[in-house]
C-alpha cells in the first residue's frame, strides 16, 4: 500500500503521525512511504532521518495526500478537503461529532474516515486517544498555572500557594484519563484539587491510588454549581466517545465565578463540556468573558510535539500497521478497529457521530468491510 503523511496545517501543530521508527516499520513490511518535506521538522525530525528509514520524501501536500492510506495527526481544515477522493482510507484524529463541515466533505468524496478517538476495545478504553489525554491532562494545570498569573489577566495567584497563603482551588470535571491527569499534577503542584464524576467507583479508586489527597464530588448540577462559584481554575475533562461534550458548566453559572478565574477546557475538540467555551489556538489562546479566562486550545499536546509524537506513535503504529497489510478487511477481526470507522463509501458508521448531527447511521457489516478495499493511488 502507498501510505502518504503530510505536514500539519492546523496552527502551531508541530506533531507529526509518523516517527522515523514508524516510517521503518511500514516499509520494512513492504510499504511504500510518503512523508512531506519538513513534516517532522518541529517533532525534531529531519527529512534525512525518514529517508534512512525508507520512507520518500515528497515535495508537497498533494503528493502526501494521493497515497491509499494518509496518516495525519489531527481533523483536516477546510484546506485539505480538496484531497479527499472515493476509496482513499484516512486514519487521524476526526472528532466529526463537533465537525459538521468536515463530516459532509468526507462523506461527499466517499473517503473511509478511522478516526483515532473511537478506536475502542471491548473493555471500553481508548488506546489511541490516551497518550494524548495523558499529555493533555498533564499539561492543563500547568496552562492554568500561567494564566492564573496577574500579567496574563488571572486572579494572581500561586497555585501552590506560600505557608500562611492557601493554595488555588482547581475544579475537575471527569475523572477519565485527562482528569486523572490533571489531578496528579495540580496535586503535585500544590493546588487544592476537587474532582467530579458520575462513576462512583471510578473515584473510589482515585480516593484510594492519591491516598486522599483530593476531594472527590459525584457530579450534579447543583453541586457543580457551587464548586465553580469559588474555583480558581475550572478544567473540563470529559469525554463520550465519538459524540459531543455534554454541558456541565453553563453560563449562568460562569458568570458567578470569580473575577480572573480560569477555565481550561480539554474537551473543546468534542464541543467542549463548559457552554461558553470555544475553539482558539496557540498563537491566540485566551479570551475573556464574565471576567473569566477561556482557554480553549483544541490541540493542546502540539505544545510538546517531540513528548506527544512519540506517544502517539507508540500508539497508533500497530493499527496502521494492520490497515496497511489488510485494508478494511483488517476490521473483520479486529471489532476495537471496526469501532474507529466514522465513515465509510458514503455513509455515516458511528452511532455516536449520527447522533451528534443527526445523520443516518449505517453500520459497518462484514461484507463491507471485506469489499472495502482501496483504489490505487
Amino acid at each position: 500500500m502507498i501510505i502518504g503523511t503530510p505536514k500539519e496545517i492546523k496552527d502551531s501543530e508541530q506533531r507529526v503521525a509518523l516517527t522515523p521508527v514508524g516510517a521503518e516499520v511500514l516499509a520494512g513490511a513492504g510499504h511504500t512511504v510518503l512523508i512531506e518535506t519538513g513534516a517532522g521538522h518541529g517533532s525534531g525530525f529531519t527529512d534525512d532521518d525518514y529517508v534512512a528509514a525508507g520512507a520518500r520524501i515528497v515535495p508537497d501536500a498533494a503528493r502526501a495526500w494521493s497515497a491509499e492510506m494518509v496518516i495525519k495527526v489531527k481533523e483536516p481544515l477546510p484546506a485539505e478537503y480538496g484531497y479527499f477522493r472515493r476509496g482513499q482510507m484516512l486514519f487521524t484524529y476526526l472528532h466529526l461529532a463537533a465537525e459538521p463541515e468536515l463530516t459532509r466533505a468526507l462523506l461527499d468524496r466517499g473517503v473511509t474516515a478511522v478516526a483515532y478517538e473511537t478506536v475502542q476495545p471491548a473493555n471500553g478504553s481508548l488506546p489511541l486517544l490516551t497518550p494524548m489525554s495523558e499529555v493533555a491532562g498533564r499539561m492543563a494545570p500547568q496552562v492554568a498555572a500561567h494564566e492564573l498569573t496577574h500579567m496574563r489577566g488571572g486572579r494572581g495567584k500561586l497555585l501552590a500557594g506560600v505557608p500562611g497563603v492557601p493554595p488555588a482551588d482547581i475544579v475537575i470535571l471527569g475523572a477519565g484519563t485527562v482528569g486523572t491527569h490533571a489531578a496528579v499534577i495540580a496535586l503535585g503542584m500544590g493546588a487544592a484539587v476537587t474532582l467530579f464524576d458520575i462513576n462512583l467507583d471510578r473515584l473510589r479508586w482515585i480516593d484510594s491510588a492519591l491516598s486522599g489527597r483530593l476531594t472527590t464530588v459525584a457530579a450534579s448540577a447543583p453541586a457543580i454549581a457551587r464548586a465553580v462559584r469559588t474555583a480558581d481554575v475550572v478544567i473540563g475533562a470529559v469525554l463520550i466517545p465519538g459524540a459531543r461534550a455534554p454541558v456541565l458548566v453553563t453560563e449562568t453559572m460562569v458568570r458567578t465565578m470569580p473575577r480572573g478565574a480560569v477555565i481550561v477546557d480539554v474537551a473543546v475538540d468534542q464541543g467542549g463540556c463548559v457552554e461558553t467555551i470555544h475553539r482558539t489556538t496557540h498563537s491566540d489562546p485566551t479570551y475573556v468573558l464574565h471576567g473569566v479566562l477561556h482557554y480553549g486550545v483544541a490541540n493542546l499536546p502540539g505544545a510538546v510535539p517531540h513528548t506527544s509524537t512519540m506517544a502517539l506513535c507508540n500508539a497508533t503504529l500497530p493499527y496502521a500497521l494492520r490497515l496497511a497489510n489488510q485494508g478494511l478487511g483488517a476490521t473483520v477481526t479486529d471489532p476495537a478497529l471496526a469501532a474507529g470507522v466514522n465513515t465509510h463509501r458514503g455513509t455515516v458508521t458511528h452511532p455516536a457521530v449520527a447522533a451528534a448531527l443527526g445523520l443516518i447511521y449505517t453500520p459497518l457489516t462484514a461484507e463491507a468491510m471485506r469489499a472495502g478495499g482501496l483504489s490505487a493511488a
